[in-house]
């Protein structure tokens, strides 16, 4: 017996979703090599299939990561020995498991997190996933100045397109060394050219034993006392911010050239 036309559409129409089957069984079975090559397999005979945007290692790694970051919650943080991408406490997983409340509560847990660059890291990064880059600019700050080079690093992860836009901005117009440790001046130069930002970066806590971080506070006292009108005062603070750095401090006095022509 032949089969109908009827009957052929029917087995036409099944065949995206016996290939959509193939994919979904070896991610099941965690076998990533033949889920690939199964997916290929769809992304070539059902290129505008619905199910394709929705594989993405994030979702399927994601329960994976939260059991992870459960087992590791009784883990004490082990300072130094803490990289980048350390899996050796919970909060690193929680992230990776996109859950950043639950990450805000591990770094919660390490005493002085916030002087210790891996945990200072996540916290900012955790911040900023649950309460967006306004709630995340004074721990921005924070890393920038203890750890610039982990700040250059975070600043991709995050994907903010306006935060981008600003390093790109610094890149070009900050007049360092262009070395990494240019980023810890990231918020003194954001005070000065981005003043409505001035309150959130304030809100930062101030690190003595780092020049970068006594010169955003002293930006900022600055720009308050120039509200204020207090010229007397107003001397005696741009000669201390021209010795913290004089490149950067005559960048702040062309601006008032120019705001005062």
């Amino acid at each position: 017996m032949q089969p109908t036309m009827q009957q052929l559409d029917i087995f036409a129409d099944s065949r995206d979703v016996m290939l959509r089957n193939d994919v979904l069984e070896p991610l099941q079975r965690r076998e990533a090599a033949a889920a690939r090559t199964a997916l290929e397999r769809l992304a070539g005979e059902y290129p505008d299939d619905g199910a394709l945007p929705a594989q993405t290692v994030q979702s399927w790694l994601a329960p994976s990561w939260r059991a992870l970051a459960r087992r590791a919650a009784s883990l004490p943080f082990r300072g130094a020995d803490a990289g980048d991408h350390a899996l050796n406490h919970a909060a690193p997983l929680w992230l990776l498991a996109g859950d950043g409340a639950a990450a805000i509560d591990a770094v919660e847990g390490i005493a002085s997190w916030w002087r210790i660059p891996a945990p200072l890291a996540w916290m900012t990064e955790a911040r900023y996933r649950t309460d967006g880059l306004d709630a995340a600019w004074p721990l921005l700050a924070e890393l920038a100045w203890l750890a610039p080079a982990r700040f250059a690093v975070l600043l991709p992860v995050l994907g903010d397109a306006s935060l981008d836009a600003l390093r790109r901005r610094f890149d070009a117009e900050f007049p360092g060394t262009g070395e990494v440790y240019d980023y810890a001046w990231f918020a003194a130069w954001l005070t000065l050219v981005k003043p409505a930002l001035a309150g959130r970066l304030g809100a930062a806590r101030v690190q003595r034993d780092q020049t970068a971080s006594r010169a955003t506070a002293l930006l900022g006292e600055i720009l308050r006392r120039e509200h204020e009108g207090d010229q007397h005062e107003l001397v005696t603070l741009r000669q201390e911010f021209s010795r913290l750095h004089a490149p950067l401090f005559e960048v702040y006095m062309a601006t008032r050239k120019v705001q005062h022509r």
